[in-house]
């Protein structure tokens, strides 16, 4: 009876951190939103009045996005998965991960479902972590890709302070000594089941295509939104370059937990296209459709969603 509030504790004194910050980051958003609503005001007006055939290409992209979530979904689990289900849990599962932080909503909600379809739950845990990887792989991939194509040239590396050099060699080293000490058999059994499910995964063709496949025209499509927002804004940038400033400024807007990176990847991303040459007034214009699609107008749908789901057993 007296244990489980001690071991609450830690967990709780986690999550008012966490909320702390969250908090701590949108206030820093609604007042740099104040500080520049002219250009916000602007930036909506200009919107009203764009190109309304190329937001309707990025609307038909947007909506493309989560069957190919549920592709790669698919593609992480060995047994088959219910499609109808699968595609309707991933959009309700897009709405709770803009109301929970971190991407807590969407991997709870994937976990329920894996778990009520009959995966263990270990196994549905590492299934969850391989899309995630794959995702994450294709991301820093086609940034690679992206810096060639958008940015022609000699590519300097940044400068390293010593400093940093130490910081990042003393959390390796840690990192090897915790894992060459107590807690090495546990790492090691826990990377030999993935390992396995990964190869098991990787065995049959058909799921390994649909896991890397699903996962590169997730983010593919991402790209696409934004870039078909700003060509009905008519903002001055080429697609590649666009491309790349989405990708890098959403995998640093991830390591702010927001919502959804609500704030935060809105305010990366529109400093992100304004310091590669595009126009304030322009930049906060995309961004502003490209939330609004993938964000504010399937937000009520998802969350409705996501209730019948809970209502009819399926999470």
């Amino acid at each position: 009876m007296t244990s489980e509030p001690f071991l609450a504790t830690p967990q709780r004194r986690r999550t008012c951190w966490h909320a702390l910050f969250t908090l701590v980051v949108l206030v820093a958003v609604v007042w740099l939103a104040r500080r520049h609503w002219a250009v916000l005001e602007t930036g909506a007006v200009r919107l009203a009045v764009a190109d309304r055939g190329w937001l309707l290409v990025a609307a038909a992209a947007t909506l493309v996005t989560w069957p190919c979530s549920a592709l790669a979904q698919q593609g992480a689990v060995p047994l088959r998965l219910p499609p109808g289900r699968l595609v309707s849990g991933q959009f309700a599962a897009s709405a709770a991960n803009h109301v929970l932080p971190a991407g807590l909503g969407a991997g709870a909600v994937n976990l329920r479902f894996l778990i009520r379809c009959g995966m263990p739950i270990a196994a549905a845990a590492t299934a969850i972590a391989v899309k995630g990887t794959a995702g994450a792989i294709l991301r820093g991939a086609l940034i690679a890709v992206l810096l060639f194509a958008a940015c022609p040239g000699p590519l300097h590396l940044p400068h390293v302070s010593g400093g940093v050099l130490i910081i990042g060699c003393a959390v390796v080293a840690g990192t090897i000594v915790l894992l060459s000490g107590p807690l090495r058999p546990r790492c090691r059994r826990a990377l030999a089941a993935a390992w396995a499910y990964i190869v098991a995964v990787h065995a049959r063709p058909a799921r390994a295509a649909a896991l890397w496949g699903g996962s590169l025209a997730f983010v593919t499509l991402h790209c696409a939104v934004l870039i078909a927002v700003t060509r009905a804004v008519a903002l001055p940038l080429p697609p590649a370059r666009v491309a790349l400033l989405y990708l890098a400024a959403s995998t640093a807007a991830a390591l702010l937990p927001t919502p959804g990176g609500l704030g935060s990847l809105d305010a990366v991303l529109v400093l992100a296209l304004a310091a590669a040459g595009a126009p304030a007034t322009a930049a906060a214009s995309a961004v502003l459709g490209y939330r609004l699609l993938t964000v504010w107008l399937p937000l009520i749908p998802g969350l409705i969603v996501l209730a019948v789901l809970v209502r009819r057993g399926a999470l």
